[in-house]
């Protein structure tokens, strides 16, 4: 009963499954894993919260809105281009017989992570956050007032 429970939650992901044998995905994910606990610890240790929660993450101001889209547009660039590096590097590195640091399957994966990313996460954000903060300027709305406290 217990196992056919795991394995109707999970399927075929055992631990097996998971890439800790390669370096790259391993130290990828430790270093994502240090940089978020270090920004929550930050936002902790300077009590910043309470601000994001009242003044941007539940903001309907129109240019935070689109600053938030923006933002998010531009941290998935930096994903996106990390995934330019790694293929670019596997270009340089696979010539004259040599497979290169990334075999056809993984270099395949990237290649198309990096399409939908820079479609999907970067431009669509930043062109919807963009239009966020300017059209309303450009046709004259009235900016939402806070609430009386």
């Amino acid at each position: 009963m217990n196992n056919e429970f795991w394995t109707f939650i999970f399927g075929r992901l055992t631990r097996e499954a998971l890439p800790l044998h390669e370096p790259i995905p391993v130290v990828t994910f430790i270093v994502v894993a240090l940089g978020g606990m270090a920004l929550l610890a930050a936002l902790t240790y300077f009590k910043l919260w309470g601000y994001l929660w009242f003044e941007w993450f539940t903001s309907v101001d129109h240019k935070k809105i689109g600053i938030m889209y923006m933002v998010l547009g531009l941290v998935m660039l930096l994903r996106g281009f990390s995934d330019a590096i790694m293929m670019r590097l596997q270009q340089a590195m696979a010539f004259g017989g040599s497979e290169g640091y990334l075999n056809a399957h993984h270099y395949d994966q990237v290649f198309t992570a990096h399409g939908v990313i820079m479609i999907f996460f970067v431009a669509m954000p930043l062109i919807t956050g963009f239009m966020n903060y300017v059209v309303p300027l450009q046709i004259g709305a009235r900016c939402q007032l806070p609430l009386p406290q």
